[in-house]
């Protein structure tokens, strides 16, 4: 590895998932929700909140509709 690098010879590129930089949000759960995701989490190694992320996501890419049932 250099020493020092030139960054005048750099070849700059656009980053490919700058048009996929996550949001950060406030969101309230419930505590319910919160525990499952976390034990999806111990299960899976993948941290809970990606696992909400990716949930929310597949919802969005199947359109899901939500089923609300107040009976």
């Amino acid at each position: 590895m250099r020493e020092e690098y030139d960054i005048r010879q750099l070849n700059p590129r656009r980053n490919p998932y700058s048009n996929r930089v996550k949001k950060q949000i406030t969101i309230k759960l419930d505590d319910e929700v919160i525990e499952y995701f976390r034990k999806q989490s111990e299960r899976s190694g993948v941290p809970y909140q990606t696992l909400i992320n990716l949930y929310l996501s597949d919802c969005v890419h199947t359109k899901r509709e939500l089923q609300l049932s107040w009976a």
